[in-house]
């Protein structure tokens, strides 16, 4: 326990320390959306003929340019494309409607480029973002979604979204909202005050049950069964603050289309009052290793101590635009889900789940597996962290067995 970072580097978990094939050659794509964004594709192609399998992968926010799976599959003959979206680096604006398009583009310029096969991979947050894109691009005409979760028009059946031919899932969650819903602090009383606490849902608090180790933490089930239903109160009060906010918003712009020299009017039609959610550490399966069993140690994703970890600055949906709130981590708005989308997944598709992956859990993986609509599916448990590292005692990370397996998959279905 000496380390509080899980870590040393976490800025490189995702990329490849392996060297590429020879031969092996890259090239960046610029890619304007029809909505007027900018974002930005690589693809990694392997030496000798141009393949005719693209397999892709995007995440909402994260930086996926030298994911580790490309040298696997450039070795097994296939292409890769790695895109950013427009909000690469910040979600606290990331509205996944919008992302979309981003997702099309890329799409897009795979179909011009000659490609006869293409293939998401979502790994992470990718997984419930191509889900999303899944099924809207093969939604029947006029089905696609109009609107945004915060009300704003935004008619999807405009826009060009090319279809997918297969998808795959790598260490994916649900949906990001959903990840939040399990993983929010339900002991805040105030927004405004970090430290702000009701002692009895403090999931840290030894009266409750929490121990540091050795210690082992065991929590009743009368406590758990509070403390669910308080984060789901939680995160009802801020999507009622962020839709006031919006609702705020928007009654200004009427104003001001009604008095155009209202010049306040104006101002409160651009402003966008940020929020601040703080402690989004608090999954009480980080540690009570009884919840959820698996092969995962001590800890959430992030730190081996997750009691003290919830208190700092870093963690996820920490600063957001209510409109992002809404669209991106809230696990009752937000479209991005799964549980929701998936049944619209009607292409081959394979889950790749990592048995020590302290970020997400079995009931995690089982649930995007039985939310798949196709019969065509299948799910492969293999040992490793959400990163795919080695598990303790393992000789092979974890890694490189998945991307085996995925390629012998993609082999099997989609020749390169």
């Amino acid at each position: 326990m000496s380390r509080v970072g899980r870590y040393e580097n976490p800025f490189r978990n995702v990329e490849f320390t392996r060297d590429l094939p020879s031969g092996a050659s890259s090239t960046i794509h610029l890619l304007e959306t029809e909505d007027l964004a900018v974002s930005h594709g690589f693809l990694w192609l392997p030496s000798g003929r141009r393949p005719k399998s693209v397999v892709t992968f995007m995440h909402p926010r994260a930086l996926f340019t030298r994911h580790y799976a490309i040298p696997g599959l450039l070795g097994r003959g296939y292409a890769v494309w790695t895109q950013n979206s427009r909000w690469v680096g910040n979600d606290s604006m990331l509205i996944h409607e919008r992302v979309l398009l981003d997702v099309a583009a890329g799409m897009k310029r795979l179909r011009s480029l000659g490609f006869d096969r293409v293939v998401a991979c979502g790994n992470s947050g990718g997984g419930s973002l191509y889900t999303f894109y899944l099924s809207q691009a093969h939604a029947a005409k006029g089905r696609r979604l109009v609107d945004l979760p915060s009300g704003e028009a935004f008619d999807l059946n405009r826009f060009d979204m090319p279809p997918i031919d297969g998808m795959t899932y790598l260490a994916a969650h649900p949906g990001e909202g959903h990840f939040l819903l399990h993983a929010i602090d339900p002991s805040v009383t105030d927004e405004s005050d970090p430290l702000s606490c009701d002692p009895s849902l403090d999931m840290y608090d030894p009266a409750n049950g929490f121990r540091l180790p050795p210690a082992l933490t065991e929590y009743s089930a009368e406590f758990l069964t509070r403390f669910r239903q308080a984060q789901r109160d939680r995160m009802e009060r801020i999507d009622r603050r962020a839709s006031e906010l919006i609702g705020r918003r928007q009654k200004a712009r009427e104003r001001a289309q009604q008095t155009p020299s209202d010049a306040r009017a104006w101002r409160e039609a651009v402003a966008v009052p940020m929020m601040t959610v703080y402690r989004t550490a608090a999954d009480p399966r980080c540690v009570d290793l009884r919840l959820d069993p698996s092969a995962r140690d001590y800890g959430d994703l992030f730190s081996r101590r997750p009691d003290l970890f919830n208190w700092g600055p870093v963690g996820f949906a920490r600063v957001i635009s209510p409109d992002a709130w809404l669209s991106t981590w809230s696990g009752l708005s937000s479209r991005a889900e799964i549980a929701h989308t998936g049944r619209s997944v009607d292409v081959p598709a394979f889950v790749i789940a990592y048995t020590g992956d302290n970020a997400l859990m079995p009931s995690d993986h089982r649930l995007i597996f039985e939310s798949l609509g196709t019969p065509d599916k299948h799910l492969l448990e293999v040992a490793g962290d959400h990163y795919g590292f080695a598990l303790p005692g393992d000789p092979r990370p974890g890694r490189e067995v998945a991307v085996g397996a995925l390629a012998d998959w993609l082999d099997g279905r989609f020749p390169p």
